[in-house]
């Protein structure tokens, strides 16, 4: 019996990355050699065992055949005859599919290093194509990789049309379709996991809504790169350059989706937009099962980015309603995040990359004018009003001072 490291571990020690967690096969073991050496059995899909000491996850060597549609349409083989050789030739990329010996050795059989010298993201075999959920994982190693230069190889590309054609990717479950979005959307580079799923012609099988977008006019005059799609991918740039945060970017994702569905006639116009996305990304919360943490910020950029970005043109009254909206008196940090996302937008525009944000400075004056207010001492003061009324009028006066004072200051 022999044990080696594999997977992510191997790859990412080789690129010279942190290794987060480790993996390993063993071949030429079993079941029960493993549990009389003390190891605790995990998994249903295939024998998985936890190391007794380091709790780090070892795998029975195995192979697998597809006998059903979908990510879970394959029965496994994990006798003790199967080979390392064979256990690499199922995984999804040469990348993934190197080894090191507990001597430190590596056991490189197709291509890995190759590959990682060369930047390319190749998959091992034709097997690739029988997994519909790898279109989605060579997407997000394409965004988690492409700060280091990586690029996904023209055949596996062409192996992901053929998947996404086949509508195999419509057999996967919701959850794990969005558990692939949310880890893209903690990569350093979110927009590449939208191009690379546009180029593998997936796009309209995972987020038909952002798919629609590429294409729709928007005008030169405020948007200088025209379509809708591009504009997406350059507000996920800015804003994966303004935080780490996936909830914000899941947002700037999908803040501009109702643009998809405006009249085609008024275009470049979008009348509505911003309702209409609210509509929209409803439809996709409903669909993939969103939580709730990015739902509601994702609804409130929908609704209220464009306000934001006009913030000055607003009355007190409709900024005090902006507000209660995005109930930034109680929630102040969902008011930032919802700010991040509102500025990564204004950015994503070609040639505006660097442009400044004051509206967020404008914002943060106004809330805070507004918030320190005694309301006990302003419900004892008037006890004719309804207490909703007096904070209302309060916050109201206060917010009208700061804009006077914040446009003599201009």
């Amino acid at each position: 019996m022999k044990t080696y490291l594999v997977g992510g571990a191997v790859r990412d020690k080789l690129l010279n990355l942190p290794v987060k967690d480790k993996d390993w096969v063993v071949v030429g073991g079993s079941p029960e050699i493993l549990i009389d050496l003390g190891f605790t059995q995990v998994g249903k899909g295939f024998p998985v065992f936890l190391h007794p000491k380091t709790k780090h996850e070892h795998a029975l060597a195995r192979t697998e055949t597809k006998v059903g549609s979908g990510h879970g349409g394959f029965e496994f083989n994990a006798s003790r005859e199967v080979t390392l050789e064979q256990d690499l030739l199922r995984r999804d990329l040469t990348i993934n599919a190197i080894a090191e010996t507990e001597s430190g050795d590596l056991i490189d059989p197709y291509g890995g290093q190759a590959d990682l010298q060369s930047r390319v993201l190749r998959h091992v075999s034709l097997a690739f194509q029988e997994d519909p959920l790898r279109v989605l994982r060579v997407a997000k190693f394409a965004a988690r990789f492409a700060h280091l230069g990586f690029t996904v190889a023209n055949e596996t590309l062409e192996l992901m049309r053929k998947i996404a054609a086949s509508n195999d990717l419509a057999t996967l479950v919701k959850e794990r379709v969005w558990q692939e979005i949310q880890q893209a959307m903690t990569t350093p580079s979110p927009a590449e996991f939208i191009r690379i799923l546009r180029r593998a012609e997936a796009l309209n099988c995972v987020l038909p809504e952002v798919n629609d977008l590429y294409g729709v006019p928007q005008p030169a005059k405020y948007h200088p790169e025209i379509d809708t799609g591009v504009h997406i991918e350059l507000s996920l740039e800015q804003c994966a350059k303004l935080t780490n945060d996936p909830v914000v970017r899941y947002a700037t994702l999908v803040h501009d989706v109702g643009k998809g569905v405006t009249d085609k006639e008024k275009w470049p116009s979008h009348y509505a937009h911003e309702s209409l996305g609210v509509a929209l990304q409803a439809d996709i919360t409903e669909r993939l099962h969103v939580p709730k943490e990015y739902a509601q910020l994702a609804a409130i950029v929908c609704e209220h980015h464009t306000k934001l970005h006009r913030i000055k043109e607003l009355r007190g009254s409709t900024l005090l309603k902006l507000l209660e909206s995005l109930d930034a008196f109680r929630r102040p940090e969902r008011l930032d995040k919802f700010l991040l996302a509102c500025e990564a937008d204004a950015r994503g525009r070609t040639g505006l990359e660097d442009q400044a944000y004051p509206q967020r400075k404008y914002l943060l004056a106004v809330l805070k004018s507004a918030t320190p207010l005694d309301i006990p001492a302003l419900l004892a003061a008037d006890s004719l009003n309804q207490p909703k009324e007096v904070v209302s009028t309060a916050r109201l006066n206060a917010i009208n001072e700061c804009i006077a004072d914040l446009h003599d200051h201009e």
